[in-house]
């Protein structure tokens, strides 16, 4: 029988299968539809109270107060900018009015936590403490140019103002480093800021002393210095450590310094001295006055409290100055 042979042919069907993607826009409610009065309402950025007080003529402080006396909102955060006018706009709640005495009471409460803060930021560098009293008076203002320099912040002897990103900044402290300098390249150094009229004592890049000074005034200015070698430190031993540059002249004195308390000579007749009197403000003849207590905190720290001689060996006394800012005089 005759064989056959069977073809076999397969059909293949291909089914396309098509998708519809559909995207789903969000549009984000606008904050300040729910506030009571949208015109008396903004919204913060970084700067916090800094950049919308600046838009709306107030002041830092009048939104702080009318704000409720807290930090400043964060980014996105709501803020009242209609001041004083009865109402918290941002709820449609009665707000006080603010008088004059609150305002004040306000203020002067600010200004105690100021002089707590700076007290705390200070207390690990031989620093005297301020008075708790409320008042922004020179001393408190020194001391905020101070650790303005000492946060990196602009160097001013200004009010610190509430509800400014400086003061923010101030609360936010934990502690206080050496200025930006080049004093800090020095093993050991000074730094004297003529702004602040302060001084900062340090080794390397730790600070280890923080003291008011008072440096030249009009006409005796304290020169610019960039890591100027202390080329001279005079105990005065017999006199008490109390060196008269008008009673016992020598080349290198200017005779109008005056007593001057175991100087340490940094620029010819200039010189880091101790002296009973040493105000917030430019006041010597070219030199930077210390109270005593301090000029011997910073001779110990070098060891040369207990010198009974003279010495203008450089190496021994292993130190460097730097001066630079400029005073603003109010």
């Amino acid at each position: 029988m005759p064989s056959r042979s069977a073809t076999s042919v397969a059909s293949t069907t291909s089914t396309t299968s098509t998708t519809t993607s559909t995207t789903t826009t969000t549009t984000e409610p606008d904050p300040l539809a729910s506030v009571h009065d949208p015109a008396c309402v903004r919204l913060a950025d970084e700067g916090g109270f800094d950049g919308i007080a600046t838009a709306d003529d107030n002041s830092t402080a009048s939104l702080w107060i009318e704000n409720g006396f807290g930090d400043p909102p964060p980014a996105g955060g709501l803020v009242d900018v209609c001041v004083d006018n009865g109402i918290n706009d941002i709820t449609g709640e009665p707000a006080p009015r603010h008088d004059e005495p609150t305002v004040e009471a306000a203020l002067a409460d600010d200004v105690r936590r100021q002089q707590q803060q700076l007290n705390e930021l200070f207390a690990p560098f031989s620093t005297t403490p301020l008075a708790v009293d409320g008042i922004s008076g020179p001393l408190t203002r020194q001391r905020l140019c101070a650790a303005r320099a000492a946060l990196g912040l602009d160097p001013s002897a200004a009010d610190l103002q509430p509800g400014s990103g400086e003061h923010a900044a101030l609360f936010a402290a934990t502690e206080l480093g050496a200025p930006t300098s080049t004093a800090t390249e020095s093993e050991r150094w000074v730094l004297i800021d003529r702004t602040c009229q302060w001084m900062y004592v340090g080794a390397g890049s730790d600070l280890a002393f923080a003291f008011p000074t008072s440096t030249g005034s009009d006409g005796y200015e304290t020169r610019t210095q960039d890591r100027a070698s202390v080329f001279r430190y005079n105990p005065a031993v017999d006199n008490g450590g109390w060196h008269d540059s008008t009673e016992y002249p020598v080349g290198v004195d200017n005779p109008l310094n005056g007593n001057l308390y175991k100087p340490l000579y940094f620029d010819l007749g200039q010189a880091i001295h101790g002296a009973n009197n040493v105000p917030p403000e430019p006041a010597s003849k070219g030199c930077a006055r210390l109270s005593v207590a301090n000029q011997e905190r910073l001779l110990e720290w070098l060891g040369l409290l207990d010198a009974t001689e003279e010495t203008w060996r450089k190496n021994e006394i292993n130190l460097t100055v730097n001066v630079q800012g400029e005073f603003v005089h109010g």
